[in-house]
């Protein structure tokens, strides 16, 4: 696997590094030793799949509140997404800064995605589908989120057409003074 950090300190592109053949290809998606070098989360507490049906369908931007802060790996198994995070670090140099990634089932990128992190997607095709490992277990009582659209974050999204929950678009203005006290 080929890791690549971004401009965010601690988060990844992960790129798989596959052997071709005759028959097609093999990779290595996961290896809990190549993750342990790195000092990266290596924990797997669930697997979550999300279908999207429409090109334009935006998640996010979700995390989860302590004491159930999550890494997440994510992954395009069908379709394309513009993959994003956003660093609530508070005490980071890069603090509200984003960075996206095209992920697709042909580049077989993934997103590391470390706690601190907000994350969300936004489907390139319709039939999409995003695999997410991830290492704290679900806690609807912690969920929180950001908006995708928040001047703060200054997130260059790839397209106008949309499809959004009520929730994603319900979220107040990112106010760093009371962060993260939500």
């Amino acid at each position: 696997m080929i890791f690549t950090e971004t401009p965010l300190r601690g988060a990844f592109v992960i790129e798989a590094d596959p052997f071709d053949d005759a028959r097609g290809l093999f990779a290595r998606t996961w290896c809990q030793r190549e993750f342990e070098a790195r000092a990266l989360e290596t924990r797997i507490a669930q697997c979550s799949t999300s279908f999207n049906k429409r090109k334009g369908t935006l998640r996010g931007l979700h995390y989860q509140a302590p004491p159930f802060e999550e890494t997440k790996v994510v992954r395009c198994t069908r379709g394309s997404i513009y993959d994003v995070i956003v660093d609530l670090r508070a005490d980071a140099s890069t603090f509200t800064r984003s960075f996206g990634a095209v992920l697709s089932a042909d580049n077989r990128k993934a997103m590391y995605v470390p706690v601190g992190f907000a994350h969300g997607f936004q489907t390139l095709e319709d039939d999409t589908e995003v695999l997410y490992q991830i290492s704290e277990f679900y806690a609807p009582d912690h969920a929180r989120g950001v908006r995708w659209d928040d001047p703060a974050f200054a997130i260059p999204w790839p397209d106008d057409e949309r499809v959004i929950s009520a929730r994603d678009r319900g979220y107040p203005d990112f106010d760093p003074f009371i962060f993260p006290r939500r």
